[in-house]
């Protein structure tokens, strides 16, 4: 009696197939469709936008083109640079200036780089600083503010010409010009290829010879060799100075003797051969035997 029973055929394990007929696979399918055009009709906007915008820059530049052809000449007559002011000149002449300008005829003031034009006067070695400002129609305009002399450095035989920095102005040469400190002791190598030790050194001599013309007659005359051990001399007195600040160790030797100016003015009174300012709170004060 079992043996005459079948058992229903057990269904393969795996996963689910769902297939869906009749209306419901048709509308599947025609959203499936719908999505696909949606996505291509996407990608052709961005494709139209991005074509838009490659062509509307080309026509914007064939335009400027055309127009800068067509106008070129005339701006270039509206804006011709016919007149250069400078102001601030002292020593350096407007010829000086204008040869480094380097401005060829017929140049517009909109062809020209202010920033370069500055660069290219600042190139002469007594200007410090120097502005250019477009000035249209047809003026350029030329702010420059020149290095003053403060010091003659002599190193070898020969005499520079240098300002407060240690910025090196002209050679003279043998030349001297006695109303300026006189520094000695610095390399040339090292102040000409403006080494920065060096230019500090020379920015405290410049100070340090304006306090003592201040406070003493006579030309001041200041030995660099060591920076640790500066010397200066006025009137065959040597000062001497030590690693501290050279202002304060002035104003020390000032603040004890008040009256070392009135003792040097008289020849007969001057018997101070050297006055030692190195040692820490103390004047040392060394006559000629």
């Amino acid at each position: 009696m079992k043996a005459l029973v079948r058992k229903k055929a057990t269904p393969p394990i795996g996963p689910r197939s769902n297939q869906w007929k009749g209306a419901r696979a048709s509308q599947i399918l025609d959203q499936h469709e719908q999505a696909r055009r949606e996505r291509l009709l996407s990608r052709g906007r961005r494709v139209w936008r991005v074509g838009r915008w490659i062509v509307g820059l080309a026509a914007l530049a064939l335009g400027v083109t055309l127009v800068t052809r067509e106008m070129g000449p005339a701006l270039q007559g509206w804006l011709e640079i016919r007149d250069v002011e400078v102001e601030g000149l002292q020593r350096v002449t407007k010829p000086e200036v204008l040869e480094r300008l380097v401005l060829k005829p017929g140049t517009g003031l909109h062809q020209v780089s202010t920033v370069f034009l500055a660069e290219r006067v600042q190139s002469h070695a007594w200007i410090k600083e120097a502005t250019v400002e477009r000035r249209p129609p047809h003026q350029l305009h030329i702010t420059i503010v020149e290095r003053t002399p403060a010091a003659i450095i002599r190193m070898g035989v020969d005499h520079w010409l240098s300002d407060e920095s240690g910025y090196l102005l002209i050679k003279l040469g043998r030349q001297d010009d006695q109303t300026l400190p006189l520094l000695t002791g610095l390399s040339a190598q090292s102040l000409q290829q403006g080494n920065a030790g060096v230019r500090n050194a020379v920015q405290s001599g410049v100070v340090l010879a304006k306090l003592m013309a201040s406070t003493l007659d006579g030309r001041v005359e200041i030995d660099l060799t060591k920076f640790s051990n500066v010397v200066a001399s006025v009137n065959g007195v040597r000062f001497q100075f030590g690693d501290d600040s050279l202002v304060d160790q002035w104003e020390r030797f000032r603040t004890v003797n008040p009256s070392f100016k009135t003792a040097l003015s008289d020849d007969r009174k001057r018997t101070v051969s050297e006055i030692d300012l190195r040692y820490a709170n103390r004047v040392i004060v060394r006559e000629r035997a």
